[in-house]
């Protein structure tokens, strides 16, 4: 059954004002034109098992894992919870978007739904707050999965300063219809993001308000602070549950070089890789994935 949980209020709320590098598609405050916080989506199972919490990437939403989680609810029993992160989706924004201020999100929202000790499973960033989160509350996580990232500076295999640049510049006329914004956002984004389904993914935040076509993702606050988003804090606890690190076969985001940090912090760490996946394992190879984070659970 799916219910609606209550509204994820964040307690570090506030609106960005756009500075001088406002883009010229505006951003929108949430896909809901409203300032009043989000509602996760938490599909029902059993209260006695731990249950699973996913957390999306860089310019994503907590729809990029409806249909996994979905089919993850039914196969294994468990509460699935997906939720949007601060500056994504229908959340607030903030010009603060720390992986600490994201954590501290998540301190707050999963004791007050009843969710803890749980399964954190995230991507990219979401997988940086993961593991952050992990680390500094591990009463918290009874186990973790970080889709293909690991907890150190994500550095030349990344292209998100290109896209969020590219997103920026998208310049779409007012009331035209939402296919035709969508194909002019999708022409101009082609001459920087050559990928069809990165094109496609990014234009998940195209949503349109009072006529206007806007991004509901807070590009400005991301664009001023991506450093820190491919960053990763400095942290000497480490965190003492099962961890999964899964990898996509094609994906350069995580090194051997990484390997002594991962283990460092998290020492009852496994590696798995998904042969023929990018980044976006859960994406690219739905059903891979699926086995593996079931596998996992067991």
């Amino acid at each position: 059954m799916l219910r609606w949980a209550r509204a994820w209020r964040l307690p570090h709320g506030g609106f960005c004002p756009p500075g001088s590098g406002f883009s010229k598609v505006p951003v929108a405050p949430s896909s809901s034109g409203s300032r009043e916080g989000t509602q996760p989506r938490l599909l029902d199972g059993e209260a006695a098992l731990p249950a699973v919490v996913f957390l999306h990437g860089l310019l994503g939403s907590k729809t990029n894992f409806n249909s996994i989680a979905k089919a993850l609810a039914q196969q294994t029993g468990r509460r699935v919870l997906t939720v949007d992160a601060r500056n994504h989706g229908d959340s607030p924004h903030s010009p603060d978007v720390s992986y600490e201020a994201m954590s501290q999100d998540l301190q707050g929202l999963l004791p007050q739904l009843g969710l803890v000790p749980c399964v954190l499973v995230g991507h990219s960033m979401g997988g940086k707050t993961a593991m952050l989160l992990a680390l500094q509350r591990p009463e918290l996580v009874e186990r973790l999965i970080a889709i293909d990232i690991s907890p150190v500076e994500t550095t030349s295999s990344s292209n998100f300063e290109a896209y969020v640049a590219a997103m920026r510049a998208i310049d779409i006329p007012d009331e035209v219809p939402r296919s035709r914004a969508r194909k002019l956002a999708d022409e101009q984004l082609s001459s920087v993001v050559q990928d069809v389904a990165v094109r496609q993914f990014l234009l998940t935040n195209l949503v349109e308000v009072d006529g206007r076509f806007t991004w509901r993702v807070n590009l400005d606050a991301l664009a001023q602070h991506l450093d820190q988003i491919l960053a990763f804090p400095q942290q000497q606890e480490s965190y003492p549950g099962p961890t999964l690190f899964l990898l996509g076969g094609n994906s350069q985001f995580v090194h051997p070089s990484h390997h002594p940090e991962i283990m460092r912090l998290f020492p009852r760490a496994q590696m798995q890789t998904v042969p023929n996946a990018g980044h976006w394992v859960h994406a690219d190879c739905p059903q891979d994935f699926m086995a593996a984070v079931r596998g996992f659970l067991v």
